[in-house]
């Protein structure tokens, strides 16, 4: 065994009084580390968005009719509330999972050397959504799972996929300015996408909003809109991020762009078409359980690719690297494709 340093009242006191600083101070995490603990929390965010989806398909969004105990009278489930108590329950104890990835990732980036800012405060910002989607949920337990509220919990989920996604990639990447690897079309061709599939994503929740899935046995309030038109819309939107996609691959292709936005514009187009299948057919079987909780999983998947598809647009070497543009990237970009 290695030498344990004896801890003096004043190290003690510098825990106390910041921890993270304390912990960075006596140690230096290999940069494999950091990037698993990145991973660790963008896995958990999705995961939360699935079991939260789990409680929804089950009829167990009021399985503990209150916030934050799970009755009046007990902090956990009990007995007498059967399996949609254990399942509601299970998924608020999982948040406490998801806090210590997040936690992990945060005192990870901490104490990378050198230190890195950044990174860190994107760790936070993880923090703070998970802290804020906390409190949602819990409103949205306490209003009966009144439909705006579940959307905006699950949109939140979904900007907190999306800050978990920028640092898993800023983990595999220096400091330094970040260089284009496409023209600025194809950069703006991009834009249009990620905003497509927030759109996307958005009138997804308002087919959940005024679907059958209300998440309670019970008579739950569902948004006063037709539910079939919603889908059709949800359906042509789809649509639209895919034609997005195979354009972006075909301009891609013809500029002879690096490998790293064209493999990660494939695998967004490989994603969108499973997803694209589950959401068929669960449309024409009248919406099965376990096909909508699939489509919900397909739709985080879905944001993560378009996310590395915009990320993989410029690359961020490290200070002191030296990386020339390939010669093609080079006339593309100052011929503005």
């Amino acid at each position: 065994m290695g030498h344990v340093p004896n801890l003096t009242p004043a190290d003690a006191a510098a825990a106390v009084r910041n921890p993270l600083a304390f912990i960075a101070a006596r140690w230096t995490p290999d940069p494999r580390t950091v990037q698993r603990a990145a991973l660790a929390a963008l896995v958990m965010s999705v995961v939360i968005v699935v079991t939260g989806g789990a409680v929804r398909l089950t009829g167990s969004g009021l399985g503990c009719p209150t916030w934050p105990k799970c009755t009046d009278d007990s902090l956990t489930t009990t007995s007498a509330m059967g399996v949609h108590g254990v399942i509601e329950f299970g998924n608020r104890m999982l948040t406490y999972v998801l806090c210590a990835a997040v936690g992990w990732a945060i005192i990870a980036a901490r104490s990378e050397k050198p230190y890195r800012r950044g990174l860190t405060r994107l760790g936070w910002a993880q923090f703070w959504v998970v802290m804020g989607n906390a409190i949602l949920g819990g409103i949205v337990v306490l209003v009966g799972l009144n439909p705006y509220t579940v959307a905006a919990h699950f949109l939140l989920s979904t900007a907190l996929i999306a800050v978990a996604t920028v640092m898993w990639q800023r983990t595999r990447e220096g400091d330094g300015p970040a260089r284009p690897l496409v023209g600025t079309s194809v950069r703006q061709l991009v834009w249009f996408l990620v905003a497509a599939s927030v759109l996307l994503i958005a009138v997804g929740t308002v087919v959940t909003g005024s679907g059958p899935h209300a998440g309670d046995s019970s008579e739950v309030e569902r948004m006063p809109l037709d539910w079939e038109t919603v889908s059709k819309l949800h359906a042509v939107l789809a649509w639209i991020v895919v034609t997005l996609t195979f354009a972006l691959w075909f301009v891609l292709k013809a500029v002879d762009a690096p490998k790293g936005p064209l493999h990660r514009t494939r695998d967004l187009f490989l994603v969108l078409l499973a997803q694209g299948v589950i959401g068929y057919v669960q449309y024409f079987t009248d919406l099965p359980e376990i096909l909508v909780g699939l489509h919900m999983f397909g739709s985080c998947l879905v944001w993560i690719a378009v996310l590395r598809v915009l990320l993989a647009l410029r690359e961020r070497p490290g200070p002191d690297t030296e990386v020339p543009l390939p010669a093609q990237t080079t006339s593309s970009l100052s011929a503005g494709i």
